[in-house]
């Protein structure tokens, strides 16, 4: 794809979604989690030395679990993890001061929390995204950006499935009609400053 692809660090987010303890731990695909990992604290790394800002979105929920959703589906949610550091953002990512944590409560990281708000007091209008699952938080979170107004940016090789097939659709099917779809390489390339 041969267009200007720039992005200005003072208006764009790196958005990381779920690079935490008990979800790095999983079986993903195509890329392994800690590959996403490593491409993501180099993301990471970028944005800050650009003077950008870095999102580090985690799920976690009480201790008494009152606060995850719970309708009747199909297929139920895996039980609340209960093990010490299972909610814990990855130390590789090296969280700056500077960096916003948000804490969510389902697969999306706008609803309930202050994402919205953080990002457009800051002059945000482009989210970068990764992380993991891609058609699970990724998506869902990516959804509400383009409902929202945000430019999308996703990086394909920093984020995965739990299955290639369920990363690759929405990789083919549905982030190319929500915004542009980039290697790692591509977007630290892009990024002025």
């Amino acid at each position: 794809m041969a267009d200007a692809f720039l992005l200005d660090p003072k208006q764009t987010a790196l958005v990381l979604i779920d690079l935490q303890g008990g979800i790095l731990g999983r079986q993903t695909a195509p890329h392994s989690a800690s590959d996403v990992l490593a491409r993501s604290v180099r993301l990471a790394e970028r944005f800050r030395g650009a003077g950008g800002l870095v999102v580090l979105v985690h799920v976690s929920f009480s201790p008494d679990g009152g606060d995850r959703l719970t309708p009747p589906t199909d297929e139920p949610p895996p039980p609340a993890a209960t093990q010490p550091g299972w909610d814990e953002i990855s130390a590789d990512l090296a969280r700056d001061p500077k960096d916003i944590m948000i804490t969510k409560r389902q697969w999306g990281a706008f609803y309930g929390t202050q994402l919205d708000l953080q990002l457009r007091r800051r002059g945000i209008r482009t989210i970068v995204i990764g992380g993991i699952a891609t058609n699970f938080g990724v998506e869902s979170t990516a959804r509400d950006a383009f409902e929202r107004g945000y430019a999308l940016v996703f990086v394909e090789d920093a984020m995965a499935g739990l299955t290639n097939e369920a990363h690759s659709f929405a990789i083919k099917t549905i982030f190319p009609r929500l915004g542009r779809v980039r290697s790692t390489e591509q977007v630290l390339n892009a990024i002025r400053g």
